[in-house]
């Protein structure tokens, strides 16, 4: 397509595929997954940015006052809901209209001509608790590339409280940096009086040396988000050496309400799986959570303390939220 001419850049070019819903414009290339019940490639200016479907996330990794009050023991059906979680139900909006989902035989239907000035696709998830819960995620793609994510956590009477609510983007390859708008240093709801609001910027993707790894690198009230890598996957630019040490970027930006998140080498399991540094894996990707709720981290009068009731987070009440992904 060339979306050079000024008409074709106002319009995405839609691929109806047998499992697939193909999103591309000027810059940009996302890939829609039936089957994997989300957004399975997301490309800007010819680079990778998804290594994994982008999923809900309920799970951060435990810390020292988390075993101390035993919040495992309450609530650890979360961990697995984090890692087993199915997709129940997919949407899809042209212009503001539903169509029927067009997996195959339907996609038949349409041409190679297919255009749009904006597009929906939500995926339903369902957790593996008991009871269980739903999730919804909402991505609406507008005509210049950027991505609003709406995401919905629909509350359900008779479960444990949640560590955390969110999504989680895993990235093909490691960060050399990241930049934020928000509060300083490692922030969460019940220790954010000594943050001071700014724009900051961390080299690297630090995981702070607790003597057992355990959750790290929280930032509260974040307005938006930029990460920055250097290296791809894409074998044919390792040869024509078209990446090596350019550094490009992705930003995430909040809509409506700051948001959370933390940009670690790790995901929650894999912190959670190591009983000491050595034992985690060798940091390969970049693992960025955006996030809507976060429980405390306690530890008033002794590392074993209960959060405070403000800064439990129910998994019995609905929570919402919404960010959008534009390039940097």
């Amino acid at each position: 397509m060339d979306f050079t001419d000024k008409k074709m850049s106002e319009k995405l070019y839609i691929v109806y595929g047998d499992v697939t819903l193909g999103v591309h414009g000027k810059g940009f290339d996302y890939i829609f997954s039936y089957q994997c019940g989300g957004l399975e490639s997301l490309v800007r200016d010819g680079r990778e940015w998804l290594y994994r479907a982008p999923k809900p996330t309920f799970w951060r990794a435990l810390t020292d006052n988390d075993r101390g009050n035993r919040f495992h023991i309450r609530s650890g059906m979360w961990l697995s809901a984090d890692m087993f979680l199915d997709c129940i139900d997919r949407k899809v909006w042209i212009d503001d209209g539903e169509i029927s989902l067009p997996t195959a035989p339907e996609n038949n239907r349409y041409s190679d001509r297919e255009y749009a000035k904006k597009v929906k696709v939500e995926f339903r998830y369902e957790t593996i608790t008991v009871p269980s819960a739903q999730v919804t995620v909402a991505y609406e793609v507008e005509a210049d590339g950027a991505i609003n994510v709406r995401v919905h956590y629909y509350g359900k009477k008779g479960l444990p409280e949640l560590p955390l609510f969110g999504m989680r983007f895993v990235m093909p390859t490691k960060a050399v940096s990241y930049c934020y708008k928000g509060l300083s240093g490692e922030t969460y709801p019940d220790r954010m009086a000594g943050g001071e609001h700014g724009v900051y910027e961390v080299s690297g993707l630090p995981v702070t040396k607790y003597l057992v790894p355990q959750d790290c690198g929280m930032h509260m009230e974040t307005e938006w988000l930029k990460v920055y890598r250097n290296t791809t996957l894409n074998n044919v630019k390792h040869k024509s050496g078209a990446d090596e040490g350019e550094v490009f970027g992705l930003k995430f930006e909040m809509e409506g309400k700051p948001f959370a998140f933390s940009c670690l080498p790790y995901t929650a399991e894999e912190l959670e799986n190591a009983t000491h540094h050595e034992e985690l894996p060798p940091a390969r990707r970049t693992v960025v959570s955006i996030l809507g709720a976060v429980r405390g981290v306690g530890g008033i009068d002794s590392w074993g303390a209960d959060v405070e009731p403000a800064y439990h987070v129910s998994a019995e009440e609905d929570i919402s939220y919404a960010f959008r992904i534009v390039p940097v």
